[in-house]
């Protein structure tokens, strides 16, 4: 691994209080393992094995394809974000869902054994840290699919796109923001055709709401109010 790779574990959610030195010996008592991918899955619910990855390069995509080739994004990873971590953590009887995770271009990934926290393998207080960080990890996940559910419990494209919109700027503090989805992306996030998602965001550009370019979004001054 790279120092820069080191440094950016460092500020991962799931490392959070452990010394920076003490890294790498967590990484093999972990029994860590960085692979390079290309555009190609990476992790099947079903193959997990216990196995958690940390994004160390590029851009992942969780997603779930039904058994009709309908697939829906549920997430999109950048650098430092886990994936894995629900799996890992279900109990062995548990049904899982058809979900993988898939690089989209050219990434690098650590993979770690998490069962292997709770044993020998890790000093107490290493352990101690790295289940308390990963109920945070959690946590935050069932905060980030709450949210996603508001946006899928409108009822029209329209309202999915405003919703959607109002929490990015929100979370940016800003009318003025960019959006980490293209628009096909943003398409299979909410759930809606891209045709009749690019429709109502032109409606909304015509009607003062918006303006966008790309990924790049403006909202009205008076954008809630007007909602």
């Amino acid at each position: 691994m790279t120092s820069s790779e080191l440094e950016l574990l460092a500020r991962c959610r799931l490392f959070c209080g452990i010394p920076g030195e003490e890294l790498p010996a967590l990484l093999c008592g972990l029994n860590a393992r960085r692979t390079a991918h290309c555009g190609d899955e990476l992790l099947l619910a079903a193959e997990q094995g216990g196995r958690i990855g940390v994004l160390l390069q590029g851009r992942a995509q969780i997603v779930r394809e039904e058994f009709s080739g309908a697939r829906t994004l549920l997430a999109c990873l950048s650098p430092g974000e886990l994936f894995g971590e629900a799996f890992a953590c279900a109990s062995p009887n548990a049904a899982l869902p058809h979900v993988s995770a898939r690089a989209a271009g050219p990434c690098a990934v650590l993979w770690l054994d998490f069962g292997r926290a709770l044993s020998a393998c890790v000093p107490a207080e290493e352990s101690r840290a790295l289940v308390s960080n990963m109920l945070a990890v959690l946590a935050d996940k069932n905060l980030l699919l709450n949210r996603r559910l508001e946006h899928l419990s409108k009822r029209t494209t329209r309202e999915k796109l405003l919703s959607y919109l109002a929490e990015q700027a929100r979370l940016c503090g800003s009318l003025s923001f960019s959006i980490p989805l293209d628009r096909q992306e943003l398409a299979d996030y909410l759930c809606v055709e891209r045709s009749a998602m690019s429709a109502a965001l032109g409606r909304l550009r015509d009607e003062g709401l918006i303006s966008f370019r790309r990924s790049r979004f403006l909202l009205a001054r008076d954008f809630q109010e007007r909602l």
